[in-house]
């Protein structure tokens, strides 16, 4: 783990009292942009040390020209073994292959200067980002529970409440504790479990060092970029981490018999479980060589059931409580475009946040605001994601066939990658404005 940082106290930390609940990707890049800003929010965690679940992450461009302007992008790059110099590394397209034998190549997504998806380990992207928390404002064993909003014509302010039975007061609270962390109740008024639906999808998934695939026969050259081999019905995507050494594997099957929301599995069901080598290469029995190949290579894979937030929330925030990344806006991973939301999210709450016009009594409008103008951004992700998996799997508009799936696939992360964030702060201050919020 890295050397951890100690938040300055300086002359111009503004004074609002800001508690994130969840420690993960989104919480804790939330926690570095408060505090790059003059907030030095507290960070609560249910585990009992920071942590993600999962192999591997996509970051996309959009979610990179954050990251640098947080200032922790170059940090991240060397934990991950690159070199922040290196150009290509962050321009690696994706190639798109048929899964079946000979693997002929079907579209090879165009070099774009601002545009291309980072991969990272997860647990490696999680220990860069810890190193610029301060662990006086870190809080584990603490699972939240429930959240009260202030009363209404009172100086009480928000309280989280913990399993252990603490609980703490704030100004502002940011839930970034997943999809089925609780709490969201305190800007929906129902149960957190009613927004949660299976998507029909699972995945199985591990980690191939590229030596042993290599070994095996597996010609595709896998350690340099991303690969989607295509089917019906199923696709895998493939790409490297830790410096090109390891293959990220994510092998899909989804149903499509029954539609999204009609299944909702049980709140206590695992959402990982390890399952058998004959399991996974079974679902991909006629496949080519190299896909079996790889899947060969992963002894002990975990079958994932994907979970989303479904239908899509009327509103991120109420009051002094906001929701961001998955707790908000949980999708499919099609788009390898997740993480890269909620970093989204959380860079235009910090900057809203430390806006010198921001008050504790202007919370609620802020975040209505937020809320207004992440929403259509973070759905039009999400729904982007569904049309991607159907497109990579022969259900796109333009067919299964070769040439129906270019037309498809050009152009499909564009809408991801060349977002501006900053454009969202610039109108979010505009609103503000036009309300009397914020004076011109």
């Amino acid at each position: 783990m890295s050397s951890s940082t100690v938040w300055p106290v300086n002359s111009n930390e503004k004074k609002l009292d800001v508690v994130i609940v969840g420690g993960g990707v989104c919480g804790t890049v939330c926690a570095i942009a408060l505090a790059r800003r003059g907030i030095y929010p507290h960070v609560y965690e249910a585990a009992a040390k920071f942590g993600e679940i999962g192999a591997g992450i996509g970051i996309g461009y959009n979610a990179v020209r954050i990251l640098r302007s947080i200032g922790i992008f170059d940090d991240i790059l060397k934990h991950a073994g690159e070199d922040p110099k290196d150009p290509s590394t962050l321009n690696r397209m994706f190639r798109f292959l048929s899964g079946m034998d000979g693997h002929e190549l079907v579209y090879d997504y165009p070099h774009d200067l601002e545009g291309g998806t980072f991969g990272i380990a997860r647990s490696v992207f999680l220990d860069a980002l810890v190193g610029h928390i301060d662990p006086n404002h870190t809080h584990f064993n603490k699972r939240c529970i429930s959240v009260t909003q202030p009363v209404p014509g009172t100086n009480s302010r928000s309280v989280v409440h913990f399993s252990d039975g603490t609980s703490v007061e704030a100004d502002v609270v940011l839930l970034a504790n997943g999809i089925r962390g609780s709490g969201r109740e305190a800007v929906t008024g129902r149960d957190p479990k009613e927004d949660v639906v299976f998507s029909n999808v699972v995945c199985y998934r591990g980690l191939v060092p590229v030596e042993e695939a290599k070994k095996v026969g597996v010609k595709t050259d896998l350690d340099k970029r991303p690969a989607c081999f295509m089917g019906i019905d199923k696709h895998l995507i493939m790409f490297p981490i830790r410096g090109g050494k390891v293959i990220n594997v994510v092998a899909f099957v989804i149903d499509r018999t029954v539609d999204v929301g009609a299944i909702r599995l049980p709140s206590d069901q695992p959402l990982v479980v390890p399952v058998t080598k004959e399991e996974m290469l079974k679902e991909y029995e006629g496949w080519g060589s190299d896909v079996i190949g790889v899947l060969s290579c992963i002894d002990n894979p975990n079958k994932w059931y994907i979970n989303v937030v479904y239908p899509p929330l009327k509103a991120y925030a109420k009051g002094r409580v906001a929701l961001l990344g998955d707790a908000a806006h949980g999708m499919t991973p099609h788009l390898g475009a997740g993480a890269g939301q909620g970093i989204e999210d959380a860079y235009l709450l910090s900057r809203l946040l430390a806006h010198p016009q921001t008050t504790v009594e202007s919370i609620p409008d802020i975040f209505d605001i937020y809320s207004q103008i992440r929403r259509p951004r973070a759905q039009s992700v999400w729904d982007g994601s569904l049309r991607a998996s159907n497109i990579y799997e022969g259900y796109g508009e333009h067919g299964s066939s070769n040439e129906g799936r270019v037309q498809d696939l050009t152009g499909i992360w564009s809408f991801v990658w060349h977002h501006n964030a900053d454009d969202d702060y610039i109108e979010a201050i505009t609103l503000l404005e036009e309300r009397g919020v914020f004076k011109v």
